[in-house]
């Protein structure tokens, strides 16, 4: 059901997952019949048997009867009590919930029941070197790919954080069950598990009552690190490993990263003014406290592993010198200097290891703290132990220098900061950190010294520093000591802004109103220069400040925190160069406080292309771009000749539709890698992907290998949220086989490129269908007068504000218009009601076109051979799939004004025939015809998924008469978190 389900429907052994989701159904009606009583557990059956009475009649075809059977279910619902609708919407919530906790663990359990799984590396590989593919070849690609998938904070996550660990404690115990040695007494206390994690849930609020802030949603981030991908990473690299010596004769470098993760959480700032560069600031600083957690517990676990006497002699003489400079001090003078040390309060200045020595504030309290009302203190970490002395001498310096003043601070606080800090470590970092500050800030210490444990360990010790030890190494390569990079994203019209005061400021008239050719002129002459452009006395709006706050903090963070700065909206080479300008601009004024240049390294900038009008140009604008010899010189010296470009999902759908919007895209990307091989640059396209298909949603191997030959040539980045994170990482076994699946189908579309249009009639079919898609779409969705109405009588969109899902406001700007409403809750909104109008709309409109011109053969034809054009088809008619015209029916009948029910009708027609011309092209009998697995799993969720649509619309119905009523809310928008539960995804 959800939108990466037919990655993995094929995945799932039917008859184990029917058996667990019994076992399930049958302890949450015990639960609900103690804690809601038998009256509630009588509407509940009855519902659900009433139900799927309708579903099975539907299914065999005869509508009429299954008409009056669903006619006669909304009745009954529309008369229940307030109380009961609640309790009724919740059993029901949690009925989807379990099922999807059973599909996500029978994904994870056949990978591993079967010798060699669909898309794996082992299945890849030989694949290739089947293929022709030589073993060094293969060898050379695998080891030199770079993938990252970046995490971000788009609001799409439905559930609860609690809940969701609630989740995977279920999943975990699913797992347990599955032990064939499990006694009768073990699988009674696996139930009463069971029992008593299904009864928390049940008595847990699922509804967030306070919006989350960034830093929340940053924590939340994090923790899909520390809970999933921490183990996975390292199952993850051993997979490939192997696979590699099995077909290779080599194994995977310890140290090489084929996949490596990014953040959005703390930087995405585009429309978003809660992140600002404090919280980019305080999130990054958490990130690096996690880190040092993690990995600390990792070095303990492995001081207990390597108990071994038997090492190199160059181990031993390095053991015997620690143990020689211990001795020449007692262990009261060595008490004494660490106590002297840890009295200070006050961390060393400028962090001289790199690492945090303290822990932003609020990280350790609940969520939904307010960020702007947190000061920007951090305890310090307490470092226990008192053998290593050049930590203290390190510091000496430092800390006498400023004790005078840390003791003032401490007094006028009114107690010292050391009597304050938690304390967050539980064993010695020392032998994590280095505490010498290296020479050349480009080098990455820990990973080299890390590395050098493995060599150390190599006297006949091999097979245990292959267990542990090369795990450490792994992740220490992989996550690094940030775990993941954040990238910065604004919208290009700030930075005008911005501008706007400088060049006011010193008379040069208004940046905005400058033609380009002007704007190019100016900001290339100022990237020659050397000295800075914004005057230190310049009196600017608030929204500047935090914009030139904003890259201060980039100066002072570098790339060794951040990833990149991505530029939303992009359309123009002066949106890039002014990102160039400001980013030096800022470096430059910290380096000057500094007395000294900064030391991270220069942010790459990233413009986003989004609209279909800046798809179109993204490759004039690449080529304008590296025709400036500034710029071209910069990516050649800066970023070794090698340009990032983003393509955007989400706006270009919700600008023209889904089919115009993919062959927008599939062009565009076709257009900058053509621009960067023009010029001798490296190009990385990063695809800017939302959870469901209207945003660019769908499965990973099939996105991947769909993209236009040449554009993944062994580098991809990605975006992953919401939703769509808790599904593809949420457990590591999960989160393995995710993994796998993006390496592979990389390599594949490095290795073995999709095919291309096999002629230019292909690609004239597309342009025709693209066009009369576009416009159908364009003409109801912004051309209707009535259709904003409509989509506000007939969803629940006005009302998902009240969710608190997100940090981040639902629209740019304070327009009520679809221009201004943000893609997610508009595909939110028709996702709710089961009408999924974004992702096909028009979509009938260009194939019916197109088929009647007699070109139905060629585009059979086409939906054979050429991968792109077959995955947009397959993720339309799984989207279709998902669809429900009785559905969408009853809620144009209950909640539409009559005036506007005829352009309900006109819409549902229109569903019915994109669904036949969908299938006239891919020859399909029904919808996913070509996966019956998935199929299968649509249907299985209908008889609990009518009953929550039928309710939402009953409470929708009475909310509008009583707007002010907190419980009505409440019933809605559990609905709302059910119907999401069972749709598996929101935006």
């Amino acid at each position: 059901m959800t939108d990466i389900m037919d990655d993995i429907a094929e995945e799932i052994s039917f008859q184990s997952y029917e058996d667990d989701l019994r076992l399930l159904f049958s302890l949450l009606n015990d639960v609900l019949h103690r804690e809601v009583g038998s009256n509630i557990m009588e509407k509940v059956e009855h519902t659900r048997t009433l139900s799927q009475s309708a579903c099975l009649i539907r299914a065999a075809g005869i509508e009429n009867t299954a008409e009056l059977l669903e006619k006669q279910l909304a009745s009954e619902l529309s008369k229940v009590t307030l109380e009961e609708a609640l309790k009724l919407g919740r059993a029901f919530s949690h009925f989807l919930s379990l099922m999807s906790i059973a599909e996500n663990h029978h994904r994870s359990r056949k990978t591993k029941n079967v010798a060699q799984v669909s898309k794996s590396c082992d299945d890849t590989f030989n694949q290739l070197i089947q293929s022709g593919i030589s073993p060094d070849k293969l060898y050379d690609t695998m080891c030199n790919q770079e993938v990252e998938i970046v995490l971000t904070a788009h609001p799409t996550q439905i559930n609860r954080r609690t809940l969701q660990y609630k989740h995977l404690r279920i999943a975990h115990l699913l797992e347990v069950n599955d032990r064939k040695d499990l006694t009768q007494e073990d699988q009674d206390g696996l139930i009463e598990d069971l029992v008593r994690e299904i009864t928390s849930i049940w008595q847990t609020d699922e509804l967030r009552r306070h919006k989350p802030t960034p830093v929340d949603e940053a924590r939340s981030g994090l923790n899909y690190i520390e809970q999933s991908l921490w183990k996975a990473v390292p199952q993850y690299l051993r997979r490939v490993s192997t696979a590699l010596k099995k077909h290779t004769g080599k194994p995977l470098p310890l140290t090489c990263t084929p996949i490596r993760f990014g953040s959005w959480m703390g930087g995405d700032r585009d429309g978003n003014p809660n992140v600002t560069a404090k919280v980019t600031k305080d999130v990054s600083l958490l990130s690096r406290w996690m880190a040092i957690d993690l990995y600390t517990r990792e070095v303990e676990n492995l001081r207990f592993e390597l108990s071994m006497n038997k090492c190199s002699d160059r181990l031993s003489r390095l053991v015997h010198d620690i143990l020689r400079k211990a001795s020449e001090k007692s262990e009261e003078d060595r008490h004494q200097s660490w106590n002297h040390v840890l009295s200070r309060g006050q961390p060393k200045p400028h962090n001289v290891h790199g690492l945090p020595s303290q822990l932003p504030a609020g990280a350790d309290v609940p969520s939904h703290t307010e960020c702007n009302k947190v000061e920007s203190h951090y305890p310090q970490l307490d470092v226990p132990g008192s053998e290593y002395k050049r930590l203290q001498e390190n510091g000496e310096a430092a800390s006498s220098s400023n004790s005078s003043q840390n003791s003032q601070k401490s007094q006028g606080n009114g107690s010292s900061s050391q009597s304050t800090s938690p304390k967050v470590g539980r064993v010695s970092f020392q032998k994590l950190l280095e505490p010498r500050m290296p020479q050349n800030s480009s080098i990455s210490p820990y990973r080299i010294i890390l590395g050098d444990v493995k060599e150390k360990q190599s006297n006949g010790s091999g097979i245990l520093a292959d267990g542990r030890l090369a795990d450490l190494i792994r992740r220490v390569s992989v996550f690094g000591m940030v775990l993941m990079k954040i990238d910065l994203r604004q919208e290009s019209g700030r930075h005008s802004e911005t501008l706007d005061a400088v060049t006011g400021y010193l008379g040069m008239g208004k940046y905005s109103e400058w033609d380009e050719a002007k704007r190019l002129e100016f900001l290339s002459r100022e990237l020659k220069g050397k000295r800075p452009l914004v005057p230190p006395t310049i009196e600017v709006s608030s929204d500047v400040k935090e914009v030139l706050d904003t890259f201060r903090i980039a100066a002072e963070l570098g790339s060794d925190s951040l990833g990149a700065y991505v530029i939303s909206m992009a359309s123009n080479a002066s949106d890039v160069l002014a990102v160039e300008l400001l980013q030096k601009d800022a470096r430059l004024a910290v380096a000057g406080e500094q007395g000294k240049p900064c030391v991270g390294g220069i942010l790459r900038v990233v413009p986003l292309f989004e609209t279909v009008g800046d798809l179109r140009g993204a490759g004039y604008v690449i080529r304008r771009l590296l025709s400036i010899d500034w710029y071209r010189d910069h990516i050649m010296k800066n970023h070794s000749g090698h340009q990032e470009v983003m393509v955007g999902y989400s706006d270009s759908g919700k600008d023209a539709g889904r089919f115009a919007a993919a062959w927008e895209l599939y062009k565009a990307q076709e257009d900058v890698v053509a621009a960067c091989k023009e010029f001798g640059i490296k190009v990385t396209l990063f695809h800017g992907r939302g959870g469901s298909i209207g945003r660019g949603g769908g499965p990973t191997h099939l996105a991947i290998q769909s993209q236009p030959p040449g554009s993944v040539m062994g580098t991809l980045r990605s975006t992953e949220q919401g939703e769509m994170v808790q599904a593809k990482f949420g457990l590591p076994g999960i989160a393995v086989r995710q993994l796998e699946v993006y390496t592979t189908a990389v390599l594949l579309a490095t290795l073995s490129p999709p095919k291309p249009p096999r002629d230019q009639n292909w690609r004239n079919l597309m342009e025709e269908i693209s066009k009369i898609s576009c416009e159908n779409y364009r003409s109801t969705v912004y051309e209707n007068p009535e259709f904003l109405t409509y989509f506000q009588e007939a969803t629940p969109q006005a009302e998902l504000g009240n969710l608190n899902i997100g940090s981040r406001p639902t629209r740019r700007k304070t327009s009520v218009g679809i221009g201004h409403l943000r893609a997610i809750p508009w595909i939110f909104a028709w996702t709710q009601t089961r009408f999924v109008l974004p992702a096909w709309l028009g979509v009938g409109a260009g194939l019916k076109g197109v088929c009647e011109l007699g070109h139905a053969d060629e585009l059979r034809a086409a939906y054979k051979e050429w991968p792109f054009f077959q995955s947009t088809l397959d993720l339309i008619e799984m989207v279709l799939g998902k669809a429900d015209v009785p559905i969408v029916k009853h809620y144009d009948e209950v909640l539409v004004s009559e005036s506007r029910r005829d352009l309900g009708a006109q819409l549902r027609n229109e569903l019915m025939a994109t669904e036949k011309y969908v299938l006239v092209v891919t020859g399909h009998e029904k919808l996913s015809g070509n996966n019956k697995s998935l199929r299968m799993l649509i249907e299985s969720r209908f008889p609990y998924l009518n009953p929550l649509n039928m309710l939402q619309v009953e409470i929708l119905k009475r909310l509008r008469s009583e707007p002010e009523n907190h419980k009505l809310r409440d019933a809605l928008l559990i609905t709302i978190n059910g119907i999401a539960a069972g749709m598996r995804n929101t935006g």
